[in-house]
C-alpha cells in the first residue's frame, strides 16, 4: 500500500466544458501549495482527449501512466474538472472524491447558476478566486478527513449535554434553527436542523470556517450545493474563543448586529470552562483520559448512516511515525478498504444492484501489515465494520496480528456510545 499525500505533485484544472477555456489551475507539492503551472498545451491535450471520447459516446473517467494518475469529471455539462497526481499510492477513489468536493466548494461560494450558465468567462474567473483558499485546503495535508470519507469531522466534548442545551437555547434566541459549534473545522455540537443538512454542505461549511483566517465575526454569503444551490443563505460566525466558533446558517434575518455581546454573554459566559475544554479537542477528537489501548497510534471511526466521523492520530505521540505520516497511512488504508473490501457506503452512486445482492459475502474485517509480520517490525492497520459503524486503527509494531480483530472489536464497542 502506497502512502497517499507523500512527496509528489497534484494539479487541479477547471475548464468551461463547452469552450475548453481554463477557469483556474491550482497545484500542490508534498501537501503544500505550489506555483508550478501546467503548460497550456498539456491542459489542451487533457481536455481534448476527454472531449474526443464524449463525441464518440465514450466516457473517459481515469487513466494511469507510469508515475501519474489522471481523473476527469464533468458537472452539469458545463464545468470539467481534471486532476493529475504523481503522489505515491494515489487512488482513483481519492481523486474522484476530491473533484466532487472541489465542485461542491465552487457551488458553495459562487452558486450553481453562475457555473451552469456561463455568460462572461472573465467575470466567472474573478468570482472563482473566492474558492481558492478552500480548494487549496483540499489539496494540502489537512488534519481533517471529511473530504475523503464524505462524513462530517466531529469531536466529542467532555460536557456535551451542557453545550447542546445552550446551543438549543441560543438558536431560539437568535431566531435560526441551523447552529453549530466548530473547533478547528470540526463540529463539537449542532442543532438537529444543522445535522439534517445534506452532503456536501454538511462537510463543506465547517471545513470552510476552519480554512478562513481568524475573525471575531463574519457574515458570509453561501449557497448549499444540495439544499439551495441557486439561492444564497448567510453563514454567520462568532468567535467565542480562539479556534472555537459559533456558526449560524440563516436567511435575511437576524442581522449580525442583533447577535451582540450581551446575548453571547447570557448564553455562553456560564459555560466558559466547558468551552475551554473543547480547545484541545481539535486534533485529539476524544475527551482527555478516554481509555485506548497503548498500541493504538491513530483511529478513524465512521458512522455511515449519520455521515459523521472521528479522526485522530494523537495517541502515543512519543512513538513513530509522525502525525503527518499516520494521517497518510490511515487515508490510504481507508481508500483501500472502501474500494476493495467493504461494501459502498449508503447512498454512494457507485453501488450497483448486483453488488447489493452479494453484501452478505463481503468482508467485515481486514488487516494489513506494513513490512514483515515478525513481532516488533512494521505497523499494523486493521478495519472492522459492525452495522453502520466502520473502525480503522493504526497500531504499533508490537501489536500481534492474531489479536488485531479482538483489539478492534473491543475498541469499537468502547467508542460506540460516542458516535
Amino acid at each position: 500500500m502506497g502512502e497517499e499525500g507523500s512527496e509528489g505533485t497534484v494539479h487541479l484544472l477547471c475548464l468551461a466544458a463547452s469552450s475548453g477555456v481554463p477557469l483556474f489551475c491550482r497545484s500542490s507539492r508534498g501537501g503544500a501549495p505550489a506555483r508550478q503551472q501546467l503548460p497550456f498545451s498539456v491542459i489542451g491535450s487533457l481536455n481534448g482527449v476527454h472531449m474526443f471520447g464524449q463525441n464518440l459516446e465514450v466516457q473517459l473517467t481515469s487513466s494511469r501512466t507510469e508515475d501519474t494518475t489522471v481523473v476527469w469529471k464533468s458537472f452539469h455539462d458545463s464545468i470539467t474538472l481534471i486532476v493529475l497526481s504523481s503522489e505515491e499510492g494515489t487512488s482513483e477513489l481519492r481523486l474522484e472524491r476530491l473533484l466532487q468536493m472541489v465542485f461542491g466548494a465552487m457551488v458553495l461560494l459562487v452558486g450553481l447558476e453562475e457555473l451552469t450558465n456561463i455568460r462572461n468567462v472573465e467575470r466567472l474567473k474573478k468570482e472563482l478566486r473566492a474558492t481558492y483558499r478552500l480548494i487549496d485546503s483540499f489539496l494540502g495535508d489537512s488534519e481533517l478527513i471529511g473530504d475523503l470519507t464524505q462524513c462530517v469531522d466531529c469531536v466529542v466534548p467532555p460536557e456535551g449535554s451542557l453545550l447542546q442545551e445552550a446551543l438549543s437555547g441560543f438558536a431560539e434566541a437568535a431566531g435560526t434553527a441551523f447552529i453549530s459549534l466548530v473547533v478547528s473545522g470540526r463540529v463539537v455540537a449542532a442543532t438537529e436542523s444543522w445535522w439534517r443538512l445534506g452532503m456536501p454542505e454538511a462537510v463543506l461549511l465547517p471545513w470552510l470556517v476552519g480554512s478562513l483566517p481568524p475573525q471575531a465575526a463574519r457574515d458570509y454569503p453561501v449557497y448549499l450545493p444540495h439544499g439551495s444551490p441557486k439561492v444564497p443563505h448567510r453563514l454567520l460566525t462568532l468567535t467565542l474563543l480562539p479556534d472555537l466558533e459559533l456558526c449560524l446558517l440563516c436567511g435575511p434575518r437576524p442581522p449580525l448586529s442583533q447577535l451582540d455581546a450581551q446575548l453571547l454573554e447570557r448564553w455562553w459566559q456560564p459555560l466558559l470552562e466547558p468551552l475551554r475544554g473543547c480547545l484541545p479537542l481539535g486534533p485529539r477528537a476524544l475527551p482527555a483520559g478516554f481509555p485506548l489501548h497503548t498500541d493504538i497510534l491513530g483511529l478513524l471511526l465512521l458512522h455511515l448512516e449519520l455521515k459523521r466521523c472521528l479522526f485522530t492520530v494523537e495517541p502515543s505521540r512519543d512513538k513513530e511515525p509522525s502525525p503527518e505520516h499516520r494521517r497518510r497511512l490511515l487515508r490510504s488504508f481507508y481508500t483501500l478498504v472502501t474500494a476493495t473490501h467493504f461494501p459502498p457506503e449508503p447512498g454512494q452512486p457507485e453501488e450497483k444492484a448486483e453488488e447489493a445482492v452479494h453484501r452478505a459475502q463481503v468482508a467485515r474485517a481486514c488487516y494489513l501489515v506494513l513490512g514483515t509480520e515478525e513481532p516488533g517490525t512494521g505497523w499494523r492497520l486493521v478495519a472492522l465494520q459492525l452495522g453502520p459503524r466502520r473502525l480503522l486503527l493504526l497500531l504499533s509494531a508490537q501489536s500481534p496480528t492474531y489479536g488485531l480483530r479482538g483489539l478492534a472489536t473491543h475498541t469499537l464497542h468502547a467508542l460506540t456510545p460516542l458516535l
